[in-house]
């Protein structure tokens, strides 16, 4: 379920308190939620994995994003969330692609290689050309 985007990077849809425990065996040190509360009726509350990764020793945070796209703090709370962890990150949302795209544009920011970017994510099966454009702005303005 978990796919491995980079190093230290694994996204994944919809994630439970159950799958806290394989994260943390994993080497997992921070689980990033990018769902909106309420963006479905399946969903497991944001506050329900915060409590499960806590019990396990896990850092959590919130990075919600909806439909409306992607901002500027979005991308430097990703980045800084990264940056901050002491291990590997789990993002979420409800199929990974939010948390991939997130990843991309926090990771351009910081003056990744724009081609190098959008094959990590095809090789975890995710396509970063809707924010292609602004991942090869941001790289740009890094670079």
């Amino acid at each position: 379920m978990f796919r491995q985007i980079s190093d230290h990077l694994w996204v994944s849809p919809q994630i439970t308190e159950s799958d806290i425990a394989e994260a943390a065996a994993m080497g997992i040190r921070l689980v990033v939620n990018n769902r909106p509360e309420g963006e479905s009726a399946d969903q497991t509350p944001g506050e329900t994995i915060a409590a499960a990764a806590a019990a396990a020793g896990l850092a959590y945070v919130a990075i919600p994003i909806t439909h409306a796209g992607f901002s500027g703090p979005q991308v430097d709370a990703m980045r800084a969330a990264l940056d901050g962890a002491d291990g590997g990150t789990l993002a979420y949302c409800r199929s990974g692609t939010r948390s991939t795209l997130l990843w991309a544009l926090a990771e351009a920011k910081a003056g990744g290689n724009p081609d190098a970017i959008a094959a990590k994510a095809a090789a975890a099966g995710y396509d970063i050309a809707p924010v292609r454009a602004l991942v090869d702005m941001l790289a740009g303005q890094a670079g």
